[in-house]
């Protein structure tokens, strides 16, 4: 048993490196030549920069980050230059400060600092805040695999290409997902008010909460007298971040509010997964199922035990259903599977019980599984062909991207069904 753990964690490790291989000298190789070829700006392309300059320049200039002149200091680091709409071949992302004010004063301790300090420190947080999430996970679910077994979880993790992404742009996406972690794992430890806290801290990305919040405030009302402390951690949160914002850039709401419809004006990609797969009407169709579904789900759920594989179970498949219908298909935001799963992992028995079962759980893990195949073949053909020939395969990574979310959500909808069966069974 333990060799095979070994053997299972030396090609952990191989995938790892493959789709770090990959991105580097592959993607980002591709991404260059192409630059070069287009005219296309390139500057420091880090996510964090837009929130950090903006942060920089309210804290310490008192200037409106979501200002046309802050938009432009903005692109000068993010593209090198401003764009010019002039020129064709120029992105169409402005990269505005599309964020709630309060981002700020999480980024406040480092706006004195030099930004290439902060974008190299920032990457190794993340990296370490995603080892972190998948632990807190793992505990979350109280399950408690082999050392072997965590190491190769987390390999896994950090070689996946959501979370290569995520760290390579310094997406706060990923601080994201560790703040939900530790909420979930807090309130299945019953300390409910920091659990709030850092459910309130996460809506810096509210497309990525506002599903999970709305379930946990409507189980907060489930048992009001023994959980009302998440709610109240929640809500004070959110109200002294409200304050504070409106102290600092009075009226940003509005500001907040014409931000984001820019930003889902000029952005490339600003369709959910649902969009692209079915069409934008269908898609946004099968979106409000998805959450009408949710909501009777939720519904009957909350009054279940925090920390149970029913309450785990319903905040993984919350996470996953975001994933599928917010208006961003970009890969970092997988890294919000990694607790359905994880659970999967967890329950795979009940993947396996039958044949038809069987089916779909290979048919939907293919499409998990087939961005290390190709990264792994990818760095293979590397050794006997020219890196141009290599690039001109950049996608193939990337074939089965748009699929996985639904892929990861349709196993979690056979998990429930297959809870509901057994259940049926033993009345």
């Amino acid at each position: 048993m333990l060799t095979n753990l070994k053997v299972a964690l030396f090609f952990a490790l191989l995938l790892a490196l493959s789709m770090w291989f990959y991105m580097q000298h592959v993607l980002i190789a591709h991404q260059l030549a192409e630059a070069v070829q287009r005219g296309t700006p390139r500057g420091n392309l880090s996510d964090l920069y837009p929130r950090w300059l903006g942060a920089r320049e309210l804290l310490l200039h008192h200037r409106d980050p979501y200002s046309i002149e802050v938009t432009r200091e903005i692109q000068d680091g993010y593209y090198s230059r401003p764009l010019d709409p002039r020129r064709p071949n120029d992105p169409r992302d402005q990269q505005g400060f599309a964020y709630p004010v309060y981002v700020v004063f999480l980024l406040a301790p480092v706006v004195d600092l030099p930004f290439a300090a902060v974008q190299t420190g920032f990457r190794w947080f993340l990296a370490f805040l995603t080892i972190a999430s998948v632990l807190l996970w793992l505990r979350a679910l109280r399950w408690r695999p082999s050392f072997a077994a965590v190491a190769i979880i987390v390999v896994l993790a950090l070689g996946s290409f959501p979370v290569l992404q995520g760290i390579k742009l310094q997406q706060l996406t990923l601080l994201v997902a560790g703040l939900i972690a530790g909420s979930i794992l807090l309130i299945g430890e019953n300390d409910l008010f920091p659990a709030g806290l850092l459910l309130a801290l996460a809506t810096i990305k509210p497309q990525l909460v506002l599903p999970l919040a709305a379930w946990l405030v409507l189980w907060s009302l489930g048992d009001f007298h023994r959980r009302q402390r998440l709610i109240w951690g929640f809500v004070s949160t959110l109200a002294i971040l409200f304050a504070a914002s409106e102290y600092v850039l009075p009226g940003w709401p509005g500001r907040f509010k014409d931000a984001v419809i820019a930003y889902r004006q000029y952005t490339e990609g600003a369709e959910s997964i649902l969009d692209v797969l079915v069409t934008p009407f269908w898609g946004k169709v099968l979106a409000a199922l998805m959450l009408l579904a949710l909501a009777v789900l939720g519904w009957r759920l909350r009054r279940t035990v925090p920390g149970s594989a029913a309450f785990n179970a319903m905040a993984a498949l919350i996470l996953s259903v975001t994933v599928v219908i917010v208006p961003k298909t970009a890969p970092y935001n997988q890294v919000l599977l990694i607790p359905a799963i994880l659970f999967l992992l967890q329950h795979w028995s009940v993947f396996w019980s039958t044949h038809w079962r069987r089916a779909i759980t290979l048919i939907s893990a293919f499409p998990v599984v087939w961005p290390w195949i190709a990264a792994i073949v990818l760095t293979l053909v590397s050794f006997f062909l020219p890196p141009d020939s290599v690039q001109q395969a950049w996608a193939l990574p990337l074939y089965s991207s748009l699929v996985i979310p639904p892929a990861v959500t349709i196993l979690m909808v056979l998990h429930f069904a297959g809870s509901r069966e057994s259940n049926a069974a033993t009345a």
